[in-house]
């Protein structure tokens, strides 16, 4: 007797439906959201020349070339090639290096440290097109956005970082299209990549090291590797994502909402959203930060002037933002009371202000003590999809001076410009002393549907 075969079950959930849609993506993919990559792409790459001179990315650097592996992939700001997921690793570690890389606002999330060097470190390996890169880009925003929506507030509020639990999901299917994998091997790489969904905030509590450098590198790393696996024949449950102990049950149980990932699929596009840092420093500080500038062009505002200074902004920046004791660069960074001292003594878009040296500068560490910080309706209201903050300044003589915004610039609601990122890229590229040509790495990116192979715009980014 013929034995009877089994047709495998193959869902039709929301994540299926999901993993089908970016699959898809092709010729007709609209214009906006593509054009929206492109400049996603620069940003990243800024960032990653910037963070690519900083200890925690040496390091990450030494310890792979000192595996004396060898491959197709670049590491960028280094000569010699290795792994694709050796590549991602350390280039989502320097894109993620320096807090300068992009934001999904309401997803609370970062997209382009992990997405970028998937998809670079996967597109290299296959020598994928520059069109096909836009398109893995657009589909890893897409993805990244959608999962993160689904978890919702729980995990992060429990201790993940979104990040990286999203990070190695969405990195993985923005990888996979940059490879054109079949949709078969697609949801096993995603399936594996559940099971690499990890990363912890305690760096948010204490004394922050060197660890959250790397929860994007991991995340791309692991996106890559699993791509690679799932291409050579590796299996997974096809429901990983939503399914029952999946990803979305696992870190946020019944607070889950699967349906977000699926729901009016292309109508919107999640890249539309991105935030685009302007300071090196946490998301929700750079209105504080901006508005204080702005009082500080104004003219009158010396230190010694300055009784003290009120920060109104979200109860969740209240709660986590509020240390006057830095110990190190990210606690810097994290800082509201810091991060408002720079505004009003110093340059916080020099990413020297946030070294150890101008850390125990003793003027801006007593200024920081001046701050108080307190929750604001309004913030507290609009927070997370919107960033709203408000800002007095008291004065010795009894003068006050006000400042508030809901929309930081370089948010969806006040966003930078074409000639802003360009400008962006421009600075970071010079700020690393990386010998890296900057006008031809905006010239390429910008004629990237042109390119038959990512690696001419690749080979641009070694010294």
């Amino acid at each position: 007797m013929t034995p009877i075969t089994e047709t495998p079950h193959q869902p039709q959930g929301h994540a299926r439906r999901l993993i089908e849609f970016l699959h898809g993506l092709g010729s007709e993919t609209p214009r906006a959201p593509m054009e929206k990559a492109r400049w996603c792409l620069l940003d990243a790459l800024g960032c990653a020349l910037l963070g690519a001179r900083q200890p925690w990315s040496e390091i990450m650097a030494a310890e792979v070339l000192g595996d004396g592996t060898h491959g197709p992939c670049t590491i960028i700001g280094r000569v010699g090639k290795v792994a694709p997921s050796h590549a991602a690793l350390c280039n989502g570690t320097a894109i993620h290096g320096f807090e300068l890389d992009d934001l999904l606002s309401e997803a609370l999330i970062h997209p382009g440290a992990v997405i970028v060097p998937a998809v670079l470190a996967a597109a290299e390996a296959v020598e994928a097109s520059g069109v096909q890169v836009l398109r893995a880009l657009v589909a890893g925003y897409e993805a990244t956005a959608r999962i993160s929506m689904a978890l919702g507030m729980d995990p992060s509020q429990r201790g993940f970082h979104k990040t990286s639990v999203v990070g190695p999901v969405a990195g993985t299917i923005a990888a996979g299209v940059a490879m054109r994998l079949p949709l078969d091997q697609l949801l096993n790489a995603v399936g594996l990549a559940c099971s690499c969904a990890s990363g912890v905030k305690n760096f948010a509590v204490g004394s922050a090291g060197m660890v959250k450098r790397m929860h994007a590198g991991r995340a791309a790393e692991a996106a890559v590797r699993m791509a690679m696996l799932a291409r050579r024949g590796f299996t997974a449950p096809p429901t990983a994502i939503d399914g029952k102990f999946g990803l979305l049950e696992a870190f946020s149980g019944d607070t889950a909402q699967p349906v977000l990932l699926d729901a009016d699929l292309g109508s919107k596009w999640a890249i539309d959203d991105l935030w685009v840092k302007v300071y090196p420093i946490c998301g929700w500080i750079q209105g504080v930060v901006q508005l204080l500038l702005g009082m500080r062009e104004q003219g009158g505002i010396e230190v010694h002037k300055v009784a003290r200074i009120v920060v109104a902004t979200s109860a969740f920046a209240v709660r986590y933002n509020g240390n006057t004791e830095v110990a190190d660069t990210m606690d810097a960074q994290y800082s509201i009371p810091y991060c408002a001292a720079v505004a009003l003594t110093g340059d916080p878009g020099d990413p020297k202000a946030f070294s150890m040296a101008a850390i125990h500068d003793p003027v801006r560490a007593e200024l920081a003590k001046r701050v108080e910080l307190l929750v604001d309706p309004v913030a507290d209201e609009v927070y997370p999809k919107q960033f709203a903050c408000r800002v007095e300044v008291h004065l010795m003589n009894g003068e006050v001076r006000h400042a508030e915004t809901r929309d930081a610039h370089g948010t969806p609601g006040s966003p930078c410009d074409i000639e802003e990122q360009i400008g962006k890229f421009n600075r970071l590229a010079d700020l690393s002393g990386l010998p890296v040509p900057a006008q031809e790495v905006v010239a390429a990116v910008q004629r990237l549907e042109s390119l038959n192979s990512v690696t001419t715009l690749m080979r641009l980014l070694c010294p």
